[in-house]
């Protein structure tokens, strides 16, 4: 019924620029113009919240061999994930430095507790390299940049001045700084000096997608669109088709 990434677009405002979104499943970078998703500059990557967790349960177990996949329940890993978890603005200086890895012990409610350290910034890792878990291809940032790239002239730089975050996975403490300074680096290495992207990190950047979606649904010309249980009846389900296509 409706573009995700233009429905986080919505929830700033905006009709045109690119959406990097980072949710449970999967991530995505989808340029929009005019409201309208461009499907060829469109990337994805098939690592997200879920993989992250089973990455950061793996990552307990091999620090911890004491530790049982049994004795770390998912519902468990996520919430320590989201509480403990943060994006590294420099992974292979604090993996070299323990000094830097801030280890903290958290309880997991069923008498273990567990203890972090480099685990903490090592868990988001495969969002930028997903390589960590043996998958090739570019992270995020090289996605997002690609998706720019792929853009006209004549819109890229217009794009580029509002980058929108959304989805939970982009609620890492260290994200959008993360994700900035690669996007960046990427523009400058590939001869694009003059782009100078901008993101746009909203405090409710999780639920970025409903707010859109219900920001959308509260316009007046929404309404068209709207089915009545009398046309349903007279056109049956092929009216969805004609509405939504």
């Amino acid at each position: 019924m409706a573009s995700t990434a233009l429905l986080a677009l919505c929830s700033t405002g905006a009709f045109s620029g690119l959406a990097v979104e980072a949710g449970a499943g999967v991530c995505h970078a989808t340029p929009i113009y005019a409201g309208h998703s461009w499907h060829q500059a469109t990337f994805r990557l098939n690592v997200a919240g879920s993989t992250l967790s089973r990455y950061l349960r793996d990552l307990l177990v091999a620090a911890n061999p004491d530790l049982s996949q049994q004795a770390l329940p998912r519902k468990a890993i996520t919430h320590l994930k989201k509480r403990s978890c943060y994006v590294s603005l420099d992974f292979e200086g604090d993996l070299r430095d323990p000094a830097r890895h801030h280890p903290a012990s958290f309880s997991m409610g069923n008498g273990c507790c567990v203890c972090l350290s480099s685990e903490r910034f090592r868990c988001p890792e495969p969002i930028f390299q997903p390589s960590l878990l043996g998958q090739a291809g570019p992270g995020l940032p090289a996605l997002a940049f690609r998706a720019l790239q792929k853009m006209p002239e004549t819109l890229r730089t217009r794009l580029a001045d509002t980058v929108v975050l959304a989805g939970g996975s982009t609620l890492f403490p260290g994200f959008a700084k993360r994700l900035d300074k690669e996007l960046e680096a990427q523009c400058r290495r590939h001869g694009y000096a003059a782009l100078r992207p901008h993101l746009v990190a909203k405090h409710g950047r999780g639920m970025a997608v409903w707010t859109g979606g219900s920001m959308v649904a509260s316009l007046h010309s929404f309404r068209r669109r709207w089915i009545t249980r009398a046309m349903y009846q007279e056109c049956g389900s092929r009216l969805l088709y004609d509405v939504f296509s």
